[in-house]
């Protein structure tokens, strides 16, 4: 391990950009200033193949850590997933097989490599410890919570109000991820600010067990491409690895009130240098040009310069003449499946009812122009356009 740095204005920076929350501030600046080696947790639930850019956020909050010798830990997900957290979720989520699970995790590294230093980061997986647990030590585990506390949770309140179905399984998750800041010996987890009570439930696990409670930083979430928060179950994500091109023009069709979130979180570009294009963008500056600065910032930083510049060229030719790109997604398939099953398959559109809602709005056509109407058609070999920006190529075999 690398001596660790202390450098009191990349630490304020840390503790700042980006940061909702922090228990306890203090705390963790103290010990960030101390000179001692922290582990810092971060765990994700492969609930899709591919790592979205809001996912990416608290990544790169894990790659300034690292920068500064402290040693990361990155937990898979793996029995969690299984579990569901229902943290941002109105309806009871589906619990996934282990098949499902082991198919998203088959590029998980390769992505994580993307953004972290996988020869100095601690990568494990979650099934490995909670698969072990006893019932018995599950019984005296939940013992630290309360119903009442459960319930008291936003998502949980709405939808026990509603006379929504909450499963006990889903009470179980906050437990799950608390003991994984007992495996790995946490003194740090970070995540989205949705995730306050699951990181909070690991300060409570620690303590049952005699450890130093985590100190726990969170994050402003990211809103996808429909303003909603970024979530792989609703389809408004942009994946780390999309192809440059589509990756350029989803950037590109982010709202405009979203711009500067964007690069704050997104980007490496310095806060000053930020709040010079928060002024542009009030003194009346076109946000499609400040846009296409956002895009080819990220689309670099995943892949490369030169792959930015022409996604850069292609989107400005394709959408100021109202063309087709010259590179598209192509999806092999078999003509026997339904569009609507290879383009969720491939993570296109997020559902069926996504799919109906795209097709009944007139949002799909093939590239003369002619809109899908049935919402059950077969596959066949045609380019789709799918709103305004999303091309993707289907091929029989």
């Amino acid at each position: 391990m690398d001596k660790v740095i202390i450098d009191e204005k990349k630490i304020d920076e840390i503790l700042t950009r980006g940061v909702e929350d922090i228990i306890v501030k203090e705390d963790l600046k103290k010990e960030l200033m101390s000179g001692r080696v922290l582990r810092i947790k971060l765990g994700v639930d492969p609930t899709g193949g591919k790592i979205h850019i809001g996912r990416a956020v608290p990544l790169r909050k894990l790659r300034e850590f690292q920068r500064l010798g402290h040693q990361v830990v990155f937990i898979v997900g793996d029995f969690t997933a299984q579990v569901g957290d229902a943290s941002d979720k109105t309806e009871k989520r589906p619990m996934l097989t282990r098949a499902q699970i082991d198919d998203n995790l088959k590029d998980y590294k390769s992505q994580i490599s993307k953004i972290l230093d996988l020869s100095k980061t601690e990568f494990v997986y979650n099934n490995d410890w909670l698969a072990k647990l006893t019932f018995g030590e599950l019984t005296v585990l939940a013992e630290c919570f309360t119903v009442q506390q459960m319930l008291a949770r936003r998502n949980f309140k709405d939808r026990y109000d509603a006379g929504k179905e909450i499963s006990l399984r889903e009470f179980l998750y906050p437990i799950m991820q608390g003991y994984d800041s007992v495996a790995v010996k946490a003194d740090v987890e970070i995540g989205g600010n949705d995730q306050l009570f699951n990181l909070m439930a690991g300060r409570v696990i620690q303590e049952h067990y005699g450890m130093p409670k985590q100190n726990i930083l969170t994050f402003e979430m990211l809103e996808g491409t429909d303003g909603r928060k970024m979530s792989t179950s609703w389809g408004n994500i942009i994946t780390i690895v999309d192809e440059p091109f589509d990756m350029f023009g989803k950037l590109m069709s982010v709202r405009d009130e979203l711009i500067v979130k964007y690069f704050k979180l997104c980007t490496d570009i310095s806060l000053e240098e930020i709040a010079g294009i928060e002024k542009e963008l009030k003194d009346g500056v076109n946000p499609r040009d400040i846009k296409m600065r956002l895009a080819t910032e990220i689309v670099t930083m995943y892949n490369t310069e030169k792959d930015a510049s022409l996604a850069k060229s292609s989107w400005i030719e394709t959408f100021s003449k109202g063309g087709v790109p010259e590179k598209i997604l192509e999806i092999k398939t078999t003509k026997d499946k339904e569009m609507v099953d290879v383009l969720i398959e491939n993570e296109i559109v997020s559902s069926k009812t996504d799919w109906r809602r795209l097709v009944n709005d007139g949002a799909v056509t093939d590239t003369d122009g002619t809109a899908i109407t049935d919402v059950k058609e077969k596959a066949r070999n045609v380019t789709l356009k799918i709103g305004k920006k999303r091309f993707v190529r289907l091929v029989v075999r």
